[in-house]
């Protein structure tokens, strides 16, 4: 009799955004070009004077450094955190491995098994997977590409709160649809949870990247400071993505004791991308300026091409670097494969995320996909160019 894997290992859902990379692959043994628009990896550089902080760190012995990270490196954020009007002290703050372990210590420290977590859909991927390890259960309300995947009506939440909901997830500037939510959604999301005494967890990754509009935390919700849990990273910031350097942080001192136990089972986060980002919070004020301003372009570019061809449809996002699409295909999944495994324009092809990989609720994003602007605008023009003649010939019309 065969040796069984877990129930939990059985679920856990293969990523959307990795699992084509195998046809990626052999498309590139063939000899195409193959433009990734399917993974937030920027093409931005890592600021050279936090490689240099890390390079130039002088020490005898690598360390473990304190489960909550090196107290320099909070006492610094805290005057990150300052500038973007969150007031926190170094020990409302953990160092983690990435934002994704702050979301996991989240979902641990504040969620029984069985528990259930809202999040409007699409949703990043991986909070299917986190709730999976955690033994927790999403139940998704949907946004429209149609309204630019807006917040849902408070309704809708009224609707799926039952007496296990113990929380609700935003990503805010939101990953895979680059939808900002404004100052009133945030108020209506401080509404849902006094009311129904649920935990708001916050992922802020995208912070900075607001093009229209400005960006309201969390953190910023007056009286509801017991509730909020802010779950923040420093990769797609710094374009630091393989430091695997995090946050959680939080006022309500139960919450955060709680987590500083799973903090302390997995000893310490990385101590040499702790050094590159308590180095990046002295890079000077206007560091972000030149970035946005780039992604403001490349965001640009893409939807105008996007929206030129015939029965494409892209809301224009506020912010973060992913736009969705709406295709004239039947099945995103198997476009996004062909576009590997039988498709070249002059030699290139593209890769993009099914967006069905986002939505929790089967059937949506059948014929929806996400495109990460991480590329350079003649990047960007050459891969449209490519989806242009793809979508002429791609036999699976929707």
């Amino acid at each position: 009799m065969a040796l069984e894997i877990s129930k939990r290992g059985f679920e856990m859902p293969a990523s959307p955004i990795r699992k084509l990379v195998p046809f990626a692959e052999a498309a590139k043994k063939k000899g195409i070009k193959v433009y990734h628009l399917n993974i937030g990896q920027p093409d931005i550089e890592t600021p050279k004077t936090c490689l240099d902080a890390v390079k130039h760190y002088d020490m005898k012995v690598l360390e473990y450094s304190h489960s909550a990270g090196n107290e320099s490196y909070r006492k610094k954020l805290v005057s990150y955190y300052a500038k973007n009007n969150i007031d926190i002290t170094p020990n409302e703050i953990i160092i983690t491995t990435g934002g994704s372990e702050a979301i996991l210590f989240g979902f641990m420290a504040c969620l029984d098994a069985g528990d259930e977590v809202i999040i409007p859909e699409p949703f990043y991927a991986n909070y299917n997977g986190f709730a999976i390890q955690a033994d927790v259960v999403v139940k998704p309300i949907s946004s429209s590409i149609e309204s630019g995947f807006a917040l849902p009506p408070i309704e809708d939440f009224e609707k799926a709160i039952t007496s296990k909901t113990k929380a609700i997830v935003v990503c805010n500037p939101n990953n895979p649809t680059g939808y900002l939510y404004s100052e009133a959604e945030m108020e209506t999301l401080k509404q849902i949870v006094l009311k129904h005494n649920l935990y708001l967890f916050a992922d802020e990754a995208y912070r900075e990247f607001c093009y229209e509009g400005a960006h309201t935390s969390a953190m910023h919700l007056k009286g509801a400071e017991d509730h909020v849990v802010l779950m923040d990273t420093i990769s797609k910031r710094y374009s630091a993505c393989g430091g695997r350097i995090g946050a959680f942080i939080t006022k309500n001192k139960a919450v955060l004791d709680a987590a500083m136990k799973f903090a302390q089972a997995r000893l310490s986060p990385p101590f040499y991308a702790q050094i590159l980002g308590e180095a990046a919070v002295d890079l000077p004020d206007d560091y972000f300026d030149n970035t946005k301003a780039e992604y403001k372009l490349r965001r640009d570019t893409l939807v105008k091409r996007l929206n030129a061809m015939e029965g494409v449809f892209c809301p224009n996002p506020g912010g973060a670097f992913y736009a969705m699409a709406k295709l004239p295909i039947d099945d995103s999944d198997k476009f996004c494969q062909w576009l590997l495994e039988s498709f070249e324009h002059e030699g290139q092809t593209i890769m993009l995320a099914p967006a069905t990989g986002f939505y929790s609720t089967p059937g949506l994003g059948k014929n929806e996909v996400r495109l990460a602007y991480v590329l350079n605008v003649d990047s960007i023009n050459k891969a449209m160019d490519c989806l242009e003649a793809a979508l002429k010939v791609y036999p699976g019309k929707g």
